[in-house]
């Protein structure tokens, strides 16, 4: 009786596993392997130790240049870039997409940090915001110093990038990165126990006869 309950809640985890990585490998198909146009602005790379600090400053960072009022249309852009880039990497919640260089996340995490940075260094020159930009600047390097992750690099910390070329998670490789693969299996089988309980919820119960 136990495993005939438990069948469609396994059906569903399994339902939602399959349609995960269906929906995953066709809006992600490509990675930045396959190139891009380059038409757009060259951003600067970000070392690995670099970006450690730099995720712990990036919503204050991009607050700041969200309400910054100086601004030209390349600002805007790379702006722009970083938090589409953010989104493409799961908005950075997956574990161990930033200080881990295994995790088919990495790649993109270099790419919306790094366009970050470019921000942060931009609003350097802007009258309004500089003294704040100023304060932010400092504080990552004291981190960095504090921290001592001045010198350290990974395979992607020489890589720059473009606001033409999105850069995708590296989909392929997820079921060879244990935490990655058991951070979407866990949220595809909470998914499908959601249906599930939804799924059971609404049938209509059936009505006694007299």
């Amino acid at each position: 009786m136990k495993n005939d309950r438990a069948r469609p809640l396994l059906l569903t985890a399994f339902s939602a596993v399959a349609f995960f990585c269906v929906v995953a490998g066709s809006a992600f198909a490509h990675s930045r392997s396959d190139g891009g146009s380059h038409a757009g602005l060259d951003i600067p790379q970000i070392s690995h130790g670099e970006m450690a600090v730099m995720s712990d400053y990036r919503s204050g960072i991009v607050d700041l240049a969200s309400r910054a009022v100086d601004t030209n249309q390349p600002f805007r852009r790379v702006l722009n870039y970083a938090e589409i880039q953010y989104s493409y990497c799961l908005w950075g919640r997956m574990p161990g997409s930033v200080t881990d260089e295994e995790s088919p996340f990495n790649e993109c995490a270099h790419a919306y940090l790094a366009a970050t940075k470019a921000v942060l260094l931009s609003m350097r020159e802007m009258p309004r915001e500089a003294a704040a930009a100023g304060e932010i600047i400092s504080a990552v390097d004291a981190d960095m110093a504090r921290r001592g992750l001045a010198l350290i690099s990974c395979r992607f910390s020489d890589e720059a990038f473009n606001t033409a070329d999105i850069v995708k998670p590296r989909w392929s490789e997820i079921p060879f990165h244990a935490a990655s693969m058991a951070s979407l299996t866990g949220l595809a089988a909470l998914f499908g126990l959601g249906v599930f309980a939804l799924r059971r919820f609404s049938r209509p119960k059936a009505q006694s006869s007299e």
